[in-house]
């Protein structure tokens, strides 16, 4: 069975071999990372104020008038000792921040007079489908804020993006924490190494109605490849200009609900984590992931009191008791940054389902979580660099040749999960039925074009591959290409669908079944070109090979596959940029 991370082509770890041997010097031992110069090493930064707030100032958060469990349970969830500033915890306050005061906060941060080095700039992304504006901070000490400065700075930038659902909260509390921190707090010595993006809440109509997908009904954290929100749009536009070499989405979990149904039993621990799992991911940003990220990780998260799992969830089908790893679709904001070459990390606290309750418990993990993410990234700051560097030289180099994964699935497998008995609140170990994602099963592989050729018609996908940051040309010639068309053999109308079931407010898709016929391809101008040797080939193998839920023709995008072929020969037809 294929593991996640394979083995790279031998003669590319020359051109990097001290990375290459700190990430990839065996697959059966823990693989130690290799050590940053300590003249540069940054300290470590901590934000965990070792008193609480006042004893006589009003308690910042109330607690609902009943929980989903027993009082033994909420007893093992205390708040911790420790004192936030952003409107959800001023005295008084009985909800979580608002929209309103959450853009006053963000724009206070940005407008507020500054005398030291540090550079905070407000970035517009647009609107959500409401109207509200959708707004990033940028933090750097960099002198030049230029995007293409920054990048070629070789200052690397992480992205921190909160409440992609709307009904969970605690991501979008915590990174207002992160900001202010970053503004003139213990974490601003940090961007002597490296920049940051903040996007607090990526959702806010959702987060105005306390509901999970966008005001269209569209779960946005499954459009990343799609791009048909303007929340996913601006997320895209984020990476596409920054370029962020790590990308860290907070999310908080269901905590009784179904689990109570399926288990008798509620979740037990405070942050579920996991990096990107999708077919066809870089190696060397995989082994990244888990050697420099996820173990510091989890260990400054025990070092707090503060427990973790890997991420998991189950189908909202109370009869399902399978337990997945999360998706291992290429259209999650997890998947899809993974595949732009990013080390990107999901966070979830214990939180949906329990309104304020726990909340500072809640953001605190969340706030713990992510300083570990900088802390990593900044005394990696070099080294990240050159991963980036080296990893899309490598993809790019992958075209016309080898393999790619069409699709995959994770791997069956049982594991004793431990939740909580929701009376009593003692543990209760479950043994449950698991999907692994560690190690993904390649059920559709084929062999990797140099690109593909799309009609003139398909300017639809042209727009969404380049809002994903991808090259296009357009042919400005008549010509020819050797390639493979795709021949339907079956086809059926369905439903996408992920570990929890139907994706919201997704259209029916086309499911289609397809063999590949040798071509010589008329070409015309005015049709396009989207090279494989690129950085981001990976997520285009993704979004146009059409026998799967999420390409573009499942979802049409391409409305046909007689506009899609893949290139096989690199062509030679005069071509111009897409802009």
């Amino acid at each position: 069975m294929p593991a996640l991370v394979s083995s790279p082509r031998p003669w590319r770890l020359a051109l990097l071999p001290a990375l290459a041997a700190g990430l990839l010097a065996c697959t059966s031992q823990p693989v130690s990372a290799p050590p940053t110069p300590a003249a540069i090493k940054p300290p470590v930064v901590r934000v965990t104020p070792s008193a609480a707030a006042p004893a006589s100032a009003p308690a910042a958060v109330a607690e609902p008038a009943s929980a989903p469990y027993g009082a033994a349970v909420a007893a093992r969830f205390p708040d911790p000792p420790v004192s936030y500033r952003t409107p959800a915890f001023q005295p008084g306050h009985t909800g979580f921040t608002s929209n309103a005061e959450l853009q006053a906060l963000v724009r206070g941060l940005a407008g507020a007079p500054r005398t030291g080095a540090t550079r905070i700039q407000l970035l517009s992304l647009g609107s959500s489908q409401t109207g509200v504006p959708l707004e990033a901070l940028l933090f750097t000490r960099l002198p030049d804020t230029d995007p293409a400065a920054l990048i070629r700075s070789g200052r690397p930038t992480v992205m921190l993006v909160g409440q992609q659902h709307g009904n969970e909260p605690a991501g979008s509390e915590a990174l207002l924490v992160i900001a202010q921190e970053l503004a003139g707090g213990r974490l601003e010595t940090l961007l002597e190494r490296i920049n940051v993006l903040v996007l607090p809440r990526a959702n806010p109509d959702g987060a105005r109605d306390n509901r999970r997908e966008t005001a269209s009904g569209i779960d946005a954290n499954r459009d990343h490849l799609l791009l048909q929100t303007p929340e996913a749009q601006a997320q895209a536009l984020l990476v596409r200009t920054y370029q962020p070499v790590v990308v860290v989405d907070s999310h908080e979990y269901t905590v009784a609900g179904r689990y109570i149904e399926k288990f008798a039993a509620v979740q037990r621990f405070d942050a579920l984590v996991q990096y990107a799992t999708t077919g066809n991911l870089p190696p060397f940003v995989t082994r990244a992931a888990e050697e420099w990220f996820r173990r510091p990780l989890v260990e400054r998260l025990k070092a707090e009191g503060l427990s973790s799992e890997w991420y998991y969830t189950s189908s909202t089908d109370v009869a399902d008791r399978k337990v997945s790893m999360g998706g291992v679709q290429p259209d999650t904001a997890r998947n899809v940054q993974g595949l732009k070459n990013a080390v990107s990390l999901l966070i979830e606290s214990r939180g949906v389902g329990l309104g304020m309750l726990h909340l500072k418990r809640r953001v605190h993990t969340h706030v713990t979580a992510i300083t570990s993410v900088l802390n990593s990234a900044a005394e990696r700051a070099s080294d990240m660099v050159k991963l980036r560097q080296f990893v899309d030289n490598d993809v790019a180099a992958s075209a016309c040749q080898g393999e790619a994964v069409v699709e995959s699935a994770a791997t069956p497998s049982e594991y004793q999960l431990v939740m909580l008995d929701p009376q009593t609140g003692a543990d209760k170990p479950v043994t449950v039925t698991w999907d692994s994602a560690l190690q993904l099963r390649s059920l559709k592989v084929r062999a990797r074009p140099c690109g593909y050729w799309l009609s003139a018609a398909q300017s639809n996908a042209v727009l969404r591959l380049r809002a994903l940051g991808v090259t296009v040309q357009q042919l400005a010639e008549e010509g020819d290409m050797r390639g493979e068309g795709y021949r339907e053999t079956a086809r059926e109308v369905g439903t996408r669908a992920d570990v929890r079931g139907s994706i919201a407010a997704s259209e029916g898709v086309i499911h289609v079944k397809v063999d590949l016929q040798p071509a010589l391809l008329d070409v015309k101008p005015g049709g396009y070109y989207v090279p494989l040797d690129q950085p981001l080939a990976n997520l285009v193998f993704a979004a146009l090979e059409p026998d799967t839920q999420n390409s573009y023709f499942a979802n049409r995008v391409v409305d046909s596959l007689d506009g899609l072929a893949r290139v096989m020969q690199r062509p030679q037809v005069r071509m111009t940029p897409v802009p």
